[in-house]
């Protein structure tokens, strides 16, 4: 039964099932990734001014940016450290949330994620969940990201546009509204709006409102490294902002590297939870 799910369903439930058992994050490399092991002994060359262009993979490996217990700079491993500074709101909303996975984690039957009937996930779960392969465009209107994960893709205005006022809002997005600019030479930063607050932010069933600011912060720090940083700062769920990745290094990759379709398939998802995840729980 499992040769008829498509490669891309069963490699997500690969993917969430190894790192949260083994806690490793490893996973088998993309054909013809470069990582930083593989030219460790090798100098980059300085960085281009103002680009961000290209195919980007994370440094470490693959597996580096699964973040299967929620967001890798705060993840949800019961540390006093991770625990996220909630208001009166947001905690009741993170309490109707049921996971799969941190320390709130139920069984499968019992999951309310909305990722599990292939619902959008939304940004900034695409970077805060399983950010994959992904490959950046600049225009000079625009930034544009497309991701592996799922297909998707996002525009980031740079044409001096400002992001909506709460009141303007009246078209809530799956993946926001979103401008950019660079503060300097080599740093690019993205603020989000307008977010549909029926999506989680991480996999471990963070919420947020609808209030939710994200800040993305791209330093190039060579020709070969990309970090990236994301900021949460959403007032009515979170007593104050707070930073859910931290420098997370991505490496550049040939031109002619490949992406790979990784997709939810709602009848493949369907048939996964009725032959394994559903029997795995008890229920008939």
């Amino acid at each position: 039964m499992l040769k008829r799910l498509g490669a891309s369903t069963v490699v997500l439930i690969a993917v969430l099932m190894f790192s949260a058992l083994t806690g490793a994050g490893q996973e088998v490399r993309q054909p013809g990734a470069v990582y930083d092991a593989d030219v460790k002994d090798q100098k980059p060359a300085p960085a281009p001014k103002q680009d961000i262009s290209g195919v980007w993979e994370p440094a470490k490996g693959p597996g580096d940016s699964i973040q299967a217990n929620g967001a890798k700079a705060m993840p949800s491993d019961g540390k006093p450290e991770h625990a996220l500074p909630f208001t009166p709101a947001g905690e009741a909303a993170f309490k109707s949330h049921k996971p799969g996975f941190g320390v709130t984690a139920v069984p499968s039957a019992f999951i309310n994620d909305p990722v599990d009937i292939c619902d959008p996930q939304g940004f900034p779960r695409l970077v805060l969940h399983n950010f994959r392969t992904s490959r950046i465009i600049q225009s000079p209107n625009n930034v544009v990201i497309l991701y592996e994960f799922n297909k998707k893709w996002r525009v980031i205005w740079t044409d001096g546009r400002e992001l909506p006022k709460a009141a303007d809002t009246t078209e809530p997005r799956w993946w926001g509204y979103s401008v950019g600019k660079w503060v300097d030479d080599y740093t690019f930063v993205t603020e989000s709006f307008g977010f549909d607050d029926r999506t989680w932010l991480d996999n471990a069933g963070r919420p947020h409102s609808d209030a939710l600011r994200v800040e993305e912060r791209y330093h190039r720090v060579d020709r070969d490294h990309l970090e990236m940083t994301i900021t949460i700062d959403d007032p009515k769920f979170y007593t104050k902002p707070w930073v859910a990745l931290d420098k997370l290094s991505f490496r550049l990759q040939p031109p002619s590297f490949d992406i790979r379709e990784m997709e939810c398939s709602p009848s493949e998802t369907a048939e996964y939870n009725k032959e394994f995840s559903n029997p795995a729980s008890g229920v008939k």
